[in-house]
């Protein structure tokens, strides 16, 4: 039985909405298809040993935590974008994934720099985008639809036209209530506002984190899973979001 491991970075402060029910929906997936996964915690100072990684979750925080793990990241940061263009699966939700652009500006006018892996900047505004989402996403070459819930006052832009959402927007906000964008999509990177947790309300988004985790690996997983309760979930959030409820 093969093991894989997912590096859980700043729990105690990166932690909004429930993010964590993501790590438990990846777990329980990885055992259904017959392997272990271990979820370490990786907190300031703690060296990230990527050789023992398999995937990298962060959630959504505050300004003030997001300042907090800011200058702890920058010197993970030359490492840890290699290892994104190596096809690294990762999950950065909402303070996590402002982080991945070049800026952050709060409502107030407070300027915090990002990690500058993405040509992508987000402006802070007091009043909050929140409410249930509907996407459309391509995820191993099949369109299918994301249901998720959004809560955050900065409106994300991309500065570069190249870069791909993580999906259309159907119904909701995404990353600015403007353009129809929800998110980045980088390789195995997902970068999302979509709290909640994610993961469990939308089974084949985490399939597409553990099948790249497994084939970087060499891992072959068990026949697919049975998900007709999940999707059936699914399906009934995403009628809701489209009746307006």
């Amino acid at each position: 039985m093969e093991s894989l491991v997912i590096a859980y970075m700043y729990p105690n402060l990166m932690n909004l909405y429930g993010d964590r029910g993501n790590m438990v929906c990846l777990e329980k997936r990885i055992g259904w298809y017959g392997h272990q996964c271990e979820v370490r915690t990786v907190n300031h100072n703690d060296r990230l040993d990527f050789q023992r990684i398999d995937m990298l979750f962060m959630g959504g925080g505050s300004d003030r935590e997001q300042g907090l793990v800011y200058n702890d990241l920058l010197v993970k940061a030359d490492k840890l974008m290699q290892e994104i263009e190596d096809g690294l699966p990762a999950l950065f939700v909402c303070g996590a994934y402002q982080l991945l652009g070049t800026s952050y500006q709060s409502h107030e006018g407070t300027v915090l720099n990002g990690l500058g892996f993405f040509d992508l900047h987000t402006l802070g505004q007091k009043e909050r985008l929140i409410g249930n989402i509907l996407l459309e996403s391509e995820l191993e070459g099949e369109l299918k639809t994301v249901v998720g819930f959004e809560n955050h006052g900065g409106r994300t832009y991309f500065d570069d036209e190249q870069l791909k959402p993580f999906g259309t927007v159907v119904k909701g906000y995404g990353n600015n209530g403007e353009d129809g964008r929800e998110g980045i999509r980088y390789k195995n990177l997902i970068g999302t506002y979509l709290h909640g947790p994610l993961l469990p309300k939308n089974p084949h988004v985490a399939d597409f984190l553990i099948k790249a985790m497994a084939q970087r690996r060499g891992i072959t997983l068990s026949e697919p899973l049975d998900d007709t309760i999940e999707n059936f979930a699914h399906q009934q959030v995403k009628n809701r979001i489209l009746a307006g409820k």
